[in-house]
């Protein structure tokens, strides 16, 4: 591939179609950018790409658009440069270094003028759409209908009307430097110029409204998308969606709880007030609502088949810690553990790479959820209460050992509410060595959590059983 372009124009240049085609390049990733990009050299096509798609691609159902618009970009014509277009109207080498120092002066005298980036377009442009104050600006844009609205905000933000005014000062200049009749034909360019840059602001609202459609429409399929199926881009934007989700229960408690702690209107009150005074004033007696937070324990099968769905649930768990009155969680596969004080004490990757590790119970072994069952009869039930909910996250598979069934009866017996997660689907609940047709009626509610989705369902489920 060769290039007898600077290194840093093609990649300035490869960055503004990156961007063009939807991926967020930071300020530090461009720069990483060149330096990788540099560490390589331009002789080979294989070695920019490999070397661009380390810094850029983050996610691997990117990699076809990265590829993609890396080829599109070699394959066309170099995006020439406003002196190179304006060479090729057929401008001197005179005219056009005149033009370069009158555009210099009037950025170092007036730093907020528009023409510059407008005229020079390309990555200049770019940049300054890049610019915080532009993105903001379509940050409320949710619908095509809006975008016509969006752009011309953003065309006014970036100065395409007053570049409009900005050009005829500049051709009183031009004038002097070249004669009336050139400077007219230079700024009629610069005009043409300066109406590309308002369709390139058109484009670039127009890609981020398809940008933020697409990816809310990917966000969806990767929440919806079995746990089992997610690589390693995708599980981090599902803990990100159980960060956000955490986030708005605890805003919903809190409200609910400000509304608690103000209580119901108590007519009866109200009224026996109003008559001691005449009704003047009407001072509103309220009637205070105590509802204690409830209490959760947890139980998860950490097994090699349910551990990426126990993994999200154990997190979600120690997030939302503040929407329970006290949170107690257990894994297990053949022995149960507690890992309350674990959670409580370590950062959340400490404590689960722990728990998987087998520094809580041995990982290795077959499950045996009627040896588990058992032990949390006799070690945890008798702090059970009608406060407590309590979750078991399992595929309910027994490799055809004891089930210990009768202990959910005691449980449900106890407990407010008795809740069984199942990561496998219904139909398979009674096949092989699956106890779930059995374990089922047991509980007060069965669910099915195999995606986040599912998961997002089950933690609002809990909330409701107070």
């Amino acid at each position: 591939m060769a290039d007898v372009r600077a290194p840093l124009r093609v990649i300035d240049e490869l960055l503004w179609m990156l961007r063009r085609a939807g991926f967020e390049i930071a300020t530090s990733q461009a720069i990483d950018a060149v330096r990788a990009v540099r560490a390589v050299g331009l002789g080979s096509r294989d070695d920019v790409r490999g070397a661009l798609e380390a810094v850029i691609v983050k996610r691997a159902r990117d990699r076809a658009r990265f590829d993609a618009t890396f080829d599109a970009f070699f394959a066309r014509e170099p995006r020439r440069t406003l002196w190179e277009r304006l060479a090729a109207e057929g401008f001197s080498e005179g005219e056009i270094d005149a033009l370069r120092e009158i555009l210099d002066a009037i950025a170092t005298t007036t730093p907020d003028a528009a023409i510059g980036p407008l005229v020079h377009r390309g990555a200049e442009l770019d940049r300054l759409l890049q610019l915080a104050g532009s993105a903001r600006m379509l940050d409320a844009m949710q619908s095509p209908l809006q975008s016509g609205f969006y752009v011309h905000r953003l065309l006014e933000h970036v100065g395409t009307w007053r570049a409009r005014g900005e050009l005829a000062s500049l051709r009183v200049r031009l004038a002097d430097a070249m004669g009336a009749d050139r400077a007219d034909a230079l700024v009629a360019i610069l005009e043409r110029e300066v109406k590309l840059a308002a369709e390139d602001v058109r484009g670039f609202v127009h890609a981020t409204l398809e940008k933020r459609e697409a990816d809310a429409k990917r966000g969806d399929d990767v929440l919806s998308a079995p746990f089992a199926s997610l690589d390693g881009a995708e599980i981090e934007e599902v803990r990100r969606a159980v960060r956000v989700f955490v986030q708005r229960l605890r805003g919903g408690e809190r409200v609910r709880r400000r509304r608690a702690r103000k209580g119901r209107v108590d007519a009866h009150a109200t009224l026996r007030r109003a008559m001691r005074t005449g009704g003047v004033p009407l001072t509103l007696a309220r009637r205070a609502r105590r509802r204690d937070k409830p209490r959760l324990v947890l139980l998860c099968d950490v097994s090699d088949s349910v551990r990426s769905v126990a993994r999200f649930l154990l997190e979600l768990t120690y997030s939302a810690q503040e929407l329970f009155d006290r949170t107690r969680s257990f894994v297990f596969v053949s022995e149960l553990g507690e890992t309350t004080r674990l959670f409580a004490e370590e950062p959340i990757e400490t404590a689960l790479t722990r728990a998987y590790s087998g520094a809580v119970i041995p990982v290795t072994h077959n499950s045996s959820y009627g040896r588990v069952l058992r032990a949390f009869e006799e070690r945890v039930l008798p702090d059970v209460d009608r406060r407590t909910t309590v979750v078991i996250l399992g595929d309910g598979r027994t490799n055809y050992q004891n089930e210990g069934a009768e202990v959910l009866d005691a449980i449900r017996a106890r407990a407010r509410a008795l809740v069984w997660l199942c990561p496998e689907a219904r139909p398979l609940w009674a096949t092989g060595d699956s106890a779930m047709s059995r374990y089922a009626p047991k509980c007060t509610k069965v669910l099915e959590v195999q995606s986040a989705r599912d998961l997002e369902d089950a933690a609002r489920l809990l909330l409701t059983l107070r």
